[in-house]
């Protein structure tokens, strides 16, 4: 996939208490919150969990992060349909062959309420 600044980048997920469920496990997180369904019978998503939508953006384009920086601003649960765009910030091919760079992105819910904020950068390698 070719990027140029200004593209955006949209992925959309669903999370399931499923995927709440094996992240506990792979990521050791094993908060109550996560565990123990509120009123509605959902579950929080562990917040990095969220944050795979942009860093799944990131890997479909073979970024190698240097760094990533995440805003947590509203819990997300089981259930919750979050809409990712990612917008490319900085595409610059470098004279060692490979590009830098930089997005910032923007996670909403199906009430397209802001969830989750952030950018990250980093460098793609010449295949």
């Amino acid at each position: 996939m070719s990027l140029s600044v200004g593209d955006i980048i949209t992925f959309e997920r669903t999370f399931t208490k499923e995927d709440i469920e094996l992240f506990t496990k792979v990521s050791g997180d094993y908060g109550n919150h996560h565990l123990t369904p509120d009123e509605e019978g959902r579950l929080v998503v562990q917040g990095l969990l969220t944050a795979t939508l942009p860093t799944k953006v990131g890997g479909d384009n073979d970024v190698l992060a240097r760094t990533m920086n995440f805003e947590f601003l509203r819990p997300v649960f089981s259930t919750d349909t979050i809409r990712c765009d990612v917008k490319i910030d900085r595409y610059d091919r470098l004279e060692n062959r490979r590009t830098a760079i930089e997005a910032s992105f923007s996670c909403k819910n199906q009430f397209s309420k802001e969830v989750l904020i952030g950018g990250f950068a980093g460098i793609i390698l010449p295949v």
